[in-house]
């Protein structure tokens, strides 16, 4: 099964560039640094510390890795860090968390999963430990790593069941990989219980490490400089909108009860789409304003209906600006997105039926007091609506929230003891 997967890799690696150059008309980052996607470095000299490799695909899982990160190069001052990424926002993202780390952090993007281009990683950067952060099982490169004597651990490790659905119809390919993996991390039992049919054998319960994230203080000053530029207007953050939920989301604008100088912060969760979520808020005959166009000291016009989130790296400084968030991806069958953000923030937090990437910590944040399920579009703007216009609500569903993700951190040290063994 692996090698009829290598030459599907191998036929379809044609394609796979073209749509990489063709992304990168609206994402630049895609036409950069392709060498590394295939697997060649140049030559550079050895690096004098050993090496931890950690994968993060995208900005989601670079964000969520941050404590870990930190508490990696704490516990082993003598090694160094080369994070990976899949795509340019993600390795944007890191490179604007980890520059505090100098030369103790290297990054680059992951080879594609060809065999020959992982086994050219691992001989070039040596890694002592290879470690995937949440959902990413590539069956080249773990029995790479299992060929190189690399460990390979799956840290704050999440499988829902329609995934795990996914991964046992591809038979022996999954769970052959599944069985190289030295460690897995999970969040929950559920998730340990779910890994364990794939066939991993060492499968802890750690938690999630995203309840560890610190908020950083730049960013709580950014989200107090646009909410003095927003002014007392209450706010409605939407964040993370995929595509089909914008027009959702503004079409129940239309008909809902908002207070009438409320605003709209809009936050898509793809950059290539924010030109086009511009002109469906235009479409709609909404005053918009873009999020990039506001210089130091400029303030929200009072006609602007909806602002829109148009800047990378910032959604802290958004959830720490809005009085209520809704998580997007999840008014739509997409499996929604991370809760726990907004909750550390203290915001009262709305979220749509579809949760099943998040399905536990969803069902733990509602029962704590500090989110709400929502059914649709119309049902968000009604909960909205009501919370906006009740203050003590507001302020007790926020204060519920915190005391969520406040009583769910220590996962990434509970991960920092498991790692141990692996790595002396």
């Amino acid at each position: 099964m692996r090698l009829l997967y290598t030459l599907a890799w191998w036929l379809a690696l044609p394609l796979v560039l073209a749509r990489l150059w063709l992304r990168g008309r609206q994402e630049s980052g895609y036409r950069q640094h392709w060498g590394e996607r295939l697997g060649f470095y140049g030559r550079q000299p050895a690096p004098a510390m050993d090496t931890i490799w950690l994968h993060a695909v995208s900005v989601g899982e670079t964000r969520a890795a941050e404590p870990l990160i930190d508490a990696l190069l704490a516990a082993w001052p003598a090694c160094r860090i080369v994070l990976t990424h899949m795509t340019p926002t993600g390795r944007a993202t890191g490179k604007s968390l980890f520059a505090k780390h100098g030369t103790r952090l290297v990054q680059s993007y992951l080879p594609y999963d060809t065999g020959a281009m992982p086994a050219r990683f691992i001989r070039h950067f040596a890694p002592r430990i290879c470690i995937l952060m949440e959902t990413e099982v590539w069956p080249n490169l773990i029995h790479q790593c299992n060929r190189y004597k690399v460990p390979v651990v799956l840290a704050n490790a999440r499988l829902s069941q329609r995934s795990l659905g996914k991964a046992q119809r591809l038979g022996k390919l999954i769970t052959d990989a599944a069985r190289g993996i030295t460690l897995v991390a999970a969040q929950t039992q559920d998730d340990a219980d779910r890994v364990r049919q794939l066939g991993v054998r060492d499968v802890v319960v750690t938690g999630s490490i995203k309840f560890d994230v610190v908020v950083p203080e730049a960013a709580l000053a950014t989200g107090a400089a646009l909410r003095a530029a927003i002014g007392a207007r209450p706010v409605l953050l939407c964040a993370s909108t995929r595509e089909g939920e914008e027009q959702l989301i503004l079409e129940a604008l239309a008909r809902a009860s908002l207070p009438p100088d409320a605003l709209l912060l809009v936050v898509p969760r793809h950059p290539q789409r924010f030109d086009e979520v511009e002109k469906l808020i235009a479409a709609q005959g909404l005053a918009v304003q873009r999020r990039s166009g506001l210089a130091q000291g400029d303030a929200v016009a009072a006609a602007t209906q909806v602002l829109l989130g148009d800047s990378m790296g910032e959604m802290f400084a958004y959830y720490a600006a809005c009085d209520c968030a809704f998580v997007g991806g999840s008014l739509l069958p997409l499996g929604g997105q991370n809760l726990i953000e907004p909750a550390a923030l203290g915001k009262p937090v709305l979220i749509g039926p579809h949760t099943f990437n998040f399905a536990l910590v969803t069902e733990q944040a509602i029962a704590a007091g500090g989110a709400a399920l929502v059914a649709d579009a119309d049902a968000l703007m009604a909960q909205a609506s009501a919370l906006l216009q009740d203050p003590a609500r507001l302020a007790a569903m926020g204060e519920k929230a915190l005391a969520f993700a406040n009583q769910h951190r220590g996962a990434t040290p509970r991960t920092i003891v498991a790692i141990k063994p692996l790595l002396p």
